[in-house]
């Protein structure tokens, strides 16, 4: 890894006078701390280097290594966000190397470690759920006490990933925002166009304001 990108992210970051900055990575499985080191160290540069912005963080599950999550927790982003993608029943297709509960586990975890944080989960639509597939991945997420879900039309990015199985309609989309806002979340953002980070300022925003 380059030692030096805590650092070059805070200067990039200070330098295009940024207020809301999301900090993510590619899975470094191969590393024993799973990255969280210098996920860590990038929250606290761009911290150090820009105090009065809100950070967010999207990691991946460090293999379920709970003191990975809470060594990134632990440098106070504002938000901690890690992407449950799909429903139950597909994870094995869709997402082969992770685990549907261990996924929730994480988000578990950091509410119980950081209960000041504000947690965030995306989930792409598409790929072959069924409505009430999606609305008991709502639940579970609201069982991990995860305060906003992100939900987006599926993709497919090459020809070597999965095809679209359905394209939802956007009458379906506002269902789910309306199934997930009334069971809890504090802010629900779904549509064909919607993205983990997107407009990540105005999720976090909108969830605040809900929360005071």
């Amino acid at each position: 890894m380059d030692a030096d990108e805590p650092a070059n992210v805070a200067r990039a970051a200070a330098g295009w006078k940024l207020r809301y900055v999301v900090i993510t990575s590619v899975n470094r499985d191969d590393l024993a701390d799973g990255g969280s080191h210098h996920f860590a160290e990038t929250v606290r540069q761009v911290r150090n280097a820009l105090p009065g912005a809100r950070i967010e963080v999207l990691t991946p599950d460090f293999c379920g290594d709970m003191d990975a999550v809470a060594r990134v927790l632990d440098a106070s982003p504002d938000v901690f966000n890690h992407n449950m993608e799909t429903i139950r029943r597909l994870y094995r297709r869709v997402r082969p190397q992770a685990d549907y509960r261990q996924s929730l586990e994480v988000l578990r975890f950091a509410k119980v470690h950081k209960p000041g944080v504000l947690t965030k989960s995306g989930l792409m639509a598409g790929l072959g759920e069924e409505p009430r597939e999606v609305e008991q991945l709502l639940r579970d997420l609201r069982g991990a006490n995860v305060d906003v879900a992100t939900i987006g039309q599926y993709l497919q990015p090459t020809r070597r990933n999965l095809p679209v199985a359905a394209y939802v309609t956007p009458a379906q989309f506002d269902l789910y925002r309306e199934f997930g806002l009334g069971i809890g979340f504090k802010m629900v953002f779904s549509g064909p166009l919607v993205r983990s980070s997107y407009m990540a300022d105005l999720v976090n925003e909108e969830a605040t304001r809900v929360t005071a």
